[in-house]
């Protein structure tokens, strides 16, 4: 299996490299560009950078991954699949009209080439209710390429980039939700030195979905919800938490919740030793202490 930096790697040579003006824009710009090696400029708009470094390199990038996939069709239609839904194994087949035989088929290649990663729920139900494990991509790039430029390739060919530019304008916010809450589980890591988190993932069942569940090495259970949204999270998010985690006939002894636009007063009224909560200012201490070694050479075309 070909190995690749983690993501946390990838970010902080993302940020060593780039310097970003503020970790918004970090987050939000490591999800499109991030493990490409590329310099970005974070004063420019997404949008503009997506046309210059991407969609006018169309030929040449997909050239390269082609020389990955081996220009298969169905390990691209599968890619998108899982771009573009919630990765679990089914909804993937079922985006990319494949058959559940050829689907395991393409994954377990692309697992072995590192191009995917295979997920379990953390603390799953019992056997007897079998849920299909998620799949995750190795790049952020590489989720961005199959979640909104390979699907539109007829019209990038032809120079016309509207249905790019319109689907990356109403789901940009949704994309990059995922990136934010892996590093949330990163931050989380990092965050609990006294009592270390032992493992660390997400639950999903067929009726529910918990953005993080973890153990700490005195066997606590730290169950975690993010927000990547321009409105603060408040008591609601956290009771919507709590009730998750009693569908799911979890009991956790630690709350988090992570959010882009900071809290409620009512909600930091509830911050404690069992509700924890952290703001995009303390993903800080993802890049601190950055220099040259955690700079990720980049291997092969720049463009």
């Amino acid at each position: 299996m070909a190995k690749y930096p983690t993501l946390l790697e990838q970010f902080r040579s993302f940020y060593f490299q780039n310097n970003p003006k503020d970790l918004e824009k970090a987050v939000e710009y490591f999800s499109i560009f991030g493990g490409m090696g590329w310099n970005v400029d974070t004063d420019k708009a997404a949008i503009e950078l997506i046309e210059s470094k991407i969609l006018k390199n169309y030929t040449y990038i997909h050239g390269d991954i082609t020389k990955v996939t081996n220009s298969d069709k169905v390990s691209h239609s599968l890619l998108s699949g899982v771009a573009m839904g919630d990765r679990r194994m089914h909804s993937a087949l079922k985006r990319a009209r494949i058959s559940r035989q050829d689907g395991e088929r393409v994954v377990e290649n692309l697992c072995d080439m590192g191009f995917l990663s295979l997920e379990t729920s953390l603390e799953g139900p019992p056997s007897s209710d079998r849920i299909d494990d998620k799949l995750n991509f190795s790049v952020p790039f590489m989720r961005f390429w199959f979640s909104f430029i390979s699907p539109f390739f007829k019209g990038i060919k032809d120079n016309d980039y509207a249905e790019v530019k319109k689907s990356f304008s109403s789901r940009e916010s949704e994309f990059c939700n995922l990136t934010f809450e892996s590093l949330s589980k990163e931050l989380l890591k990092k965050s609990f030195k006294e009592n270390p988190i032992m493992e660390i993932g997400s639950y999903w069942d067929r009726n529910v979905e918990i953005d993080i569940l973890a153990k700490t090495k005195s066997g606590k259970i730290v169950a975690g919800a993010c927000k990547y949204s321009n409105v603060k999270a408040n008591k609601t998010d956290l009771t919507k938490l709590k009730e998750k985690c009693a569908t799911a006939d979890l009991t956790s002894d630690i709350y988090v919740l992570f959010s882009k636009s900071g809290f409620s007063n009512e909600l930091k009224n509830e911050k404690g030793a069992d509700v924890k909560l952290y703001a995009l200012k303390n993903f800080k201490g993802l890049v601190e202490n950055l220099s040259e070694r955690d700079f990720i050479e980049c291997i092969g075309k720049r463009y």
